[in-house]
């Protein structure tokens, strides 16, 4: 049997994987401000209920940070398909635990379980992406990866508001957790070798992917260890190694600042309830699911009209953060709820359409035995640095003025702009430092 297109299939079902990492994270944000603090903490007030959303908050990034750098090592170790298998699966379960939380230790502990697993989503997509891509197509395939997440985010905030009406939210996380082991059948179906032995692989498509991987020397085994693969050590000691987790971890931090709390900031500011949430709240990740799909066929795009790998890259970047800059500034004095919206719209667009062209760097960069490690690294950061700015917002945020955070989002996107220029320089396969004699 063949399947014509194989390789979109499988970026399919890792989008799709995505759609629910988003859904499961996004319950307990959608929850929290009508349903979960009210209920475990009735004797709190917004800002309190803030606070303890921030704390459990931070724990989950941090645990996500971690487990980017353990989740690339583990990917590159035993593979794409296991390294899925044993991140969604874990995920699922964490997800379903919430049901039992009590309290600000017990949510801790459970998001912390899913912040680690969670995070071996984004490794595994950029390693999946190496894998089944040539790189003209790289930009576009991370694009569609991400563009899971925003979906995700549009789905999440109504159908779990719409399930908050009817359901209480122990029995919402349940339902929500049983989808991801459900996942997890198409993908052992499907994604059953790499792509140089894949039986259901037309031989055309094969040819396709593995001559347009200008990175990669496949091994005999048909794995990505080819291309320059340096040491962790010597990795870490090239400055474009650092130009990726620099710029990932200053664009990554905006949207997190959206995705925690969007449900927060409007039922704060511009005083929603859970059916007005379930009304509109999803329309900024509209705007991140377009910009998804623009960054990557903006890129794809431009690599067919003969620019260089170096020049779309930073094209797309800069632009994506460019699009962000006014819209965060603005965001400062939104006055009504269609205005926020609007400008949430532009600024996730904005992101997404850059975010997939950052995340596309390791592998523009190195080897694909490598591609997984810096993606880990490099997410790490991002989550690292998330985690400063979510500990932040409570304090930063009292009185319900959000203006000091979005002044903050508009200087990481320069940061992120300064960090790909200067840092990664031109962007090429890198190749072993020379010894002099």
């Amino acid at each position: 049997m063949k399947i014509k297109g194989l390789r979109w299939w499988v970026v399919t079902l890792v989008a799709l994987a995505t759609v629910i990492n988003y859904i499961d994270r996004q319950t307990l944000n959608v929850l929290w401000p009508a349903q979960i603090a009210p209920d475990l903490f009735p004797d709190m007030n917004a800002d309190g209920h803030k606070h303890i959303l921030g704390i459990v908050s931070v724990v989950f990034i941090f645990s996500y940070a971690l487990g980017q750098a353990i989740f690339g090592k583990i990917f590159d170790w035993i593979g794409t398909r296991l390294g899925f298998v044993l991140s969604i699966g874990v995920w699922s379960l964490a997800t379903a635990a919430h049901a039992f939380a009590q309290g600000i230790l017990s949510f801790s502990i459970f998001r912390s379980i899913l912040g680690l697993a969670e995070a071996g989503n984004w490794p595994g997509a950029a390693k999946a992406n190496a894998e089944w891509f040539p790189v003209d197509e790289r930009a576009l395939a991370q694009g569609i990866f991400n563009s899971g997440a925003a979906i995700g985010g549009i789905i999440s905030i109504p159908l779990i508001a719409y399930l908050a009406i009817f359901l209480d939210w122990k029995l919402i996380f349940i339902l929500v957790g049983a989808v991801g082991l459900l996942w997890l059948v198409p993908w052992l179906v499907i994604v059953k070798a790499p792509p140089k032995y894949h039986a259901w692989l037309s031989d055309d498509e094969r040819e396709y992917i593995l001559s347009g991987q200008i990175n990669e020397d496949l091994n005999e085994d048909g794995n990505l260890d080819g291309g320059y693969n340096p040491s962790t050590p010597e990795l870490l000691s090239r400055k474009q190694s650092w130009g990726v987790i620099i710029a990932s971890a200053a664009i990554d931090p905006i949207w997190w600042l959206f995705i925690i709390w969007i449900p927060t900031y409007l039922f704060e500011v511009h005083n929603f309830n859970i059916k007005d949430l379930a009304v509109s709240g999803w329309l900024p990740y509209v705007g991140a699911m377009f910009g998804a799909w623009f960054g990557g066929l903006l890129a794809q795009n431009r690599l067919k009209a003969g620019w260089s790998v170096n020049k779309t890259r930073k094209f797309a970047i800069t632009l994506g953060c460019l699009i962000m800059l006014p819209s965060l500034l603005a965001m400062s004095v939104a006055a009504t709820p269609a205005l926020a919206l609007g400008l949430m719209f532009v600024i996730l667009f904005g992101f997404q359409t850059a975010i997939g062209n950052v995340q596309t760097l390791p592998s523009d960069f190195y080897g694909g035995k490598t591609v997984g490690t810096l993606s880990g690294f490099a997410g790490m950061a991002a989550k690292l640095a998330a985690a400063g700015l979510t500990y932040l917002v409570p304090w930063l945020t009292m009185g319900a003025n959000y203006a000091p955070v979005f002044v903050l989002g508009a200087a990481l996107a320069i940061t992120a702009i300064a960090s790909v220029w200067i840092l990664c320089g031109e962007i090429r396969p890198l190749k072993p430092r020379t010894i002099a004699a």
